[in-house]
């Protein structure tokens, strides 16, 4: 159990919270956040200018711990390891869009990928997945009916996007380079849970709440917290509840030889005020170097292909200069 949930800690700190007192905005980037759907329930931001200079990347780097980011890369044109700046990726329950900022160009189309023009776009298909090259430095990527609905609302000046969930990540502080803030759990996220046992129990309590943010500074080890305001308070002392006794079953696994692990779970804090769990990380760059040697996490090709939208993985001619 200390091992799933430990590797689900760093793979959702990835993909995807810092505590901080400073208060501050977050920087968004408004090339990416115009293709924003006005009916987005779920936002997740990676800064990857910044994420490439955290111990952590480096570590999973340097190990080649990153290799399933070949196939995401082939599929979106998106490589995160080196030119693509930054990543908007929006939904809308099933609809996945992604957003990149970065270098790219166009090389020639390899067999089975038809390049059309959208509207003054160049876009590139393969199937029912497509890769839009809005300009040199902004691309999307996903299914063709969402980029071509992103591309018609750009091109017709729409620039509206879902306030509420715009304003709440404004609010997260610049120093974060992961964040997600969503409105209920979101289905991308619950879907993905086994419909049967504890985990199913669990996916039924998450199923509670209203909304989500998740924020990460991975600078100094794993800083960040979760936050989830549920429908009523008997559900938030459930989730909260749940939560607490994922972290007590963690602490009674980890084998007397190896107590130093349970820093791991003492840096996980769970507070529950009404509606509202906090679930608080504090993990240490050394911790999170042993958990990596011990267990070898890296990014799992699952995760990645959730980046690149799943069964809706585009393939592309764009890369990354």
């Amino acid at each position: 159990m200390a091992q799933r949930f430990g590797w689900l800690l760093l793979a959702w700190a990835l993909t995807l919270g810092c505590n901080s007192a400073q208060n501050g905005r977050s920087r968004l980037d408004p090339a990416l956040t115009a293709f924003v759907p006005p009916d987005a329930v779920m936002l997740t931001g990676v800064r990857m200018d910044e994420v490439r200079t955290t111990p952590l990347y480096q570590k999973l780097l340097a190990n080649k711990r990153l290799t399933q980011f070949d196939d995401f890369a082939r599929r979106t044109g998106f490589d995160p390891r080196t030119d693509v700046r930054e990543l908007i990726v929006t939904s809308r329950g099933a609809d996945v869009l992604m957003a990149a900022r970065g270098a790219f160009n166009v090389r020639e189309s390899p067999k089975g990928v038809v390049k059309t023009g959208y509207k003054g776009f160049t876009l590139y298909t393969r199937g029912e997945s497509g890769v839009a090259l809005v300009d040199n430095s902004t691309a999307l990527a996903g299914t063709l009916q969402v980029v071509r609905a992103a591309l018609d609302r750009y091109k017709a000046g729409d620039r509206t996007g879902p306030s509420g969930l715009l304003a709440r990540v404004r609010e997260i502080a610049p120093q974060n380079q992961l964040w997600m803030v969503s409105t209920g759990f979101g289905d991308v996220i619950t879907n993905r849970i086994p419909s049967d046992g504890n985990a199913a129990n669990f996916g039924r309590i998450l199923q509670s709440l209203e909304n989500m943010t998740v924020v990460a500074d991975l600078r100094a080890g794993i800083n960040g917290y979760i936050t989830g305001t549920c429908r009523t308070e008997p559900d938030a002392k459930n989730l909260g509840d749940a939560a607490r006794g994922l972290v007590g079953m963690g602490r009674l696994s980890v084998p007397q030889d190896e107590s130093e692990l349970l820093r791991l779970w003492d840096g996980i804090k769970v507070d529950q005020q009404q509606r509202t769990v906090k679930i608080t990380l504090d993990i240490p760059q050394d911790l999170v170097n042993r958990v990596l040697d011990k267990w070898g996490m890296g990014v799992s090709r699952p995760v990645a292909a959730s980046w690149a939208g799943e069964s809706h993985r585009p393939e592309s001619t764009l890369r990354p200069r």
